[in-house]
This record gives structure tokens, C-alpha cells and sequence, in this order.
């Protein structure tokens, strides 16, 4: 007997566990105690109305663990030169 995929579940802001952990390169039968001891750490917990963990949350974790989080883009610092290249 086939299990009939949900795809919603695996797309969008709140996907399922099984989905996370696809997307976070892990064994789906790992995932739950990983995401255990991470929540403890951080990682967004599953949200009660949703029923999913919100995946930019989720991606904002790993950035920060990882200190990708402070990274910001810089202003222009003026009108260029394209003459100075010459």
C-alpha cells in the first residue's frame, strides 16, 4: 500500500516535519530528537495553530548559528568612474 504524498504539506511557509527534514538534508526518523535538543538552542518549535515550523524561522536559525545572520548588503559609495579603468 503507497502512501498518498499531501504536497501542500511539503511546500509553502509551514511544511511537515518530514518535509524539514529533507530540506535540512536529514534522516526523517533522526529529525525529531535533533529537532529536540536544537529547540533548545533555538530553533523554531512547531506552531499549534499551523501545525508546522515557519520555514523562514527556521532558515533564519541556521543563519545565526552559522553567523551568516549580520550580513547586510552595502550602499553604493557614489557615481562610478567607468573612465578610471582605462
Amino acid at each position: 500500500m503507497s502512501r498518498k504524498i499531501d504536497p501542500v504539506r511539503n511546500q509553502g511557509l509551514f511544511p511537515c516535519e518530514a518535509e524539514i527534514a529533507r530540506r535540512l538534508s536529514q534522516a526523517p526518523a533522526e529529525w525529531p530528537d535533533k529537532a529536540t535538543v536544537l529547540e533548545r538552542d533555538g530553533l523554531p518549535r512547531i506552531d499549534p495553530i499551523m501545525g508546522g515550523r515557519f520555514w523562514p524561522a527556521v532558515e533564519a536559525y541556521w543563519k545565526r548559528r552559522y553567523g551568516l545572520a549580520s550580513i547586510e548588503a552595502f550602499n553604493p559609495d557614489g557615481e562610478e568612474n567607468l573612465d578610471a579603468l582605462r
